[in-house]
């Protein structure tokens, strides 16, 4: 799908190339419009008696038509009503906004794998040391991980405290 869109792309950009010398923008747009359209026909000929578009059609005809004053798309003959055209266009700019606004996972991000096991590596080298010693060689070592964190991972490890451990 990906690739179509760019294909399509590529391939109205130099149609609009050829139209520019003729300065009327409505009428580059107008053509344009109907020329994908076309295309959009030609490619579903023999299929089905009802005009499909993809979702890279639809977004490609709502960029292009929206731009139009609203009494020049009337005069339009298109294959759809202006009214879908409208709606088309809507759905692009709630879906390109739904993207920007997603909700984050709530609470803290999970601790990189590799520092989970340079803790307990360093719990593991040295039995004596508590998850505030292991914090600080952490800290000497530029990583920033809260106290919490650490205690946090040996206990989802099974590892005791310092002080049972040493026994």
């Amino acid at each position: 799908m990906l690739l179509r869109l760019a294909y399509l792309t590529v391939t109205n950009a130099f149609a609009a190339l050829r139209l520019l010398p003729m300065g009327d923008r409505d009428k580059d747009a107008k053509i344009l419009a109907l020329r994908h359209q076309i295309t959009v026909l030609e490619r579903q000929l023999g299929t089905d008696t009802k005009v499909k578009f993809a979702p890279e059609d639809r977004a490609f005809l709502a960029a292009l038509l929206t731009s139009l004053p609203r009494e020049v798309l009337c005069r339009l003959r298109l294959l759809v009503r202006l009214d879908t055209i409208l709606r088309w266009h809507r759905d692009q700019l709630k879906r390109r906004h739904a993207r920007t606004c997603q909700r984050r996972r709530p609470g803290r991000p999970p601790t990189v794998r590799s520092i989970r096991v340079l803790i307990l590596r360093l719990v593991r080298e040295n039995p004596s040391w508590g998850y505030r010693r292991v914090h600080g060689e952490l800290a000497t070592l530029g990583i920033k991980v809260a106290p919490s964190t650490v205690w946090e991972i040996l206990q989802q490890e099974g590892v005791d405290p310092s002080p049972e451990r040493r026994r």
